[in-house]
């Protein structure tokens, strides 16, 4: 009888072990947690680490678009220092000066699609490829002025939806789709949560782990030769051929001349891993009546420590986007000469 008395009390007191220690232990989480975010914060974080910088970038410029095929775009008028240079996002969502919607008469406009490469993450915006090729063009005499409308993270399929609802209303002469390897990728879906916006130390142990994962080459977690030619299956390769379709029957109809500018991958572009990729895309531009235009040429003999924005990140570096609107300039500064020339006869 006694021990049936005291069965209660003996129950509420184990009840309130088990509440004790799992006040502790998160306690202990809360406590390691709080210096592995210090260790990051202070040890880690130079402003220069990749992973950390996209997520500030996510963070602080980007937001998700209404339209879902656009995925995320730029938020109007945002700032941030971003890979040690500064970013600045104008009223009109793009990293570049204020544009109207009409270009002044006489003035060629040139509109650049792309993603982080064409927005030039780890460059100055005055050193981009589209600036760049401004200022060779304008130097040769050329009216004419070109929009950077890169955005990153983007793949065709987004860039083509961008450019058919907003970009389409700058009224351009000339289009330049700047292809990347990993724009075959599917439209990313935004899987950020509360932690993930606002844990940096979260960010950067969980892209640590990938990074060993993929080394590794475990399960799904393939390598970067692994994973880019994974892209190109025949739902990759048919998203590319259809977003491009579009974007060029678009164009045909409102008179815009469109071009495809393939930028190589940047580790090693002499000895090239990629070349039936090129030949894909090379292919689709042509199914597609749309001129082609290979970057790689253009940076092949370059060293390739050179054409990156730092070793771990093979972002074009302020070497190879030069070098990348030098060959630009070369293809515009014809077309232009050849167009005034006629239109004198």
């Amino acid at each position: 009888m006694e021990h049936t008395l005291n069965a209660p009390r003996a129950s509420g007191l184990r009840l309130k072990d088990w509440g004790g220690n799992a006040v502790a232990l998160i306690f202990a989480l809360l406590v390691v947690y709080g210096a592995m975010e210090l260790y990051v914060s202070v040890a880690v974080d130079d402003g220069m680490q990749f992973d950390l910088e996209m997520w500030r970038y996510a963070r602080e410029i980007k937001r998700q678009s209404a339209n879902p095929a656009i995925g995320h775009e730029h938020t109007p008028d945002t700032r941030a220092h971003l890979m040690g240079v500064d970013v600045a996002i104008s009223s009109q969502g793009l990293r570049d000066r204020e544009f109207p919607l009409a270009p002044p008469p006489g003035r060629t406009r040139i509109l650049m699609l792309g993603d982080s490469l064409a927005f030039g993450w780890g460059v100055p915006g005055d050193k981009t490829s589209s600036k760049r090729l401004e200022h060779k063009l304008l130097e040769a005499g050329h009216d004419v002025e070109v929009i950077n409308t890169g955005v990153g993270n983007y793949n065709t399929e987004m860039e083509v939806a961008w450019f058919l609802e907003r970009g389409a209303k700058f009224q351009p002469h000339y289009v330049v789709l700047n292809y990347f390897i990993n724009d075959a990728e599917p439209t990313p879906r935004d899987r950020s949560n509360v932690l993930t916006r606002n844990l940096r130390a979260l960010v950067y142990f969980a892209s640590r782990a990938d990074m060993a994962l993929r080394l590794a080459n475990v399960g799904e977690h393939k390598d970067w030769r692994g994973y880019y030619a994974s892209l190109y299956d025949q739902d990759g390769v048919g998203r590319v051929s259809a977003a491009i379709g579009r974007l060029a029957e678009y164009c045909r109809r409102n008179g815009i001349r469109l071009l495809i500018a393939d930028q190589p991958e940047l580790r090693d572009p002499r000895n090239y891993a990629f070349t039936q990729v090129e030949e894909i895309v090379q292919r689709i531009a042509a199914e597609h009546k749309v001129r082609y235009l290979n970057l790689r040429p253009a940076v092949r003999d370059l060293p390739p420590e050179s054409l990156w924005v730092t070793p771990p990140d093979p972002h074009p570096s302020v070497v190879a986007h030069e070098a990348f609107a030098g060959a630009l300039f070369g293809v515009f500064d014809k077309e232009l000469r050849d167009r005034d020339l006629r239109s004198r006869k």
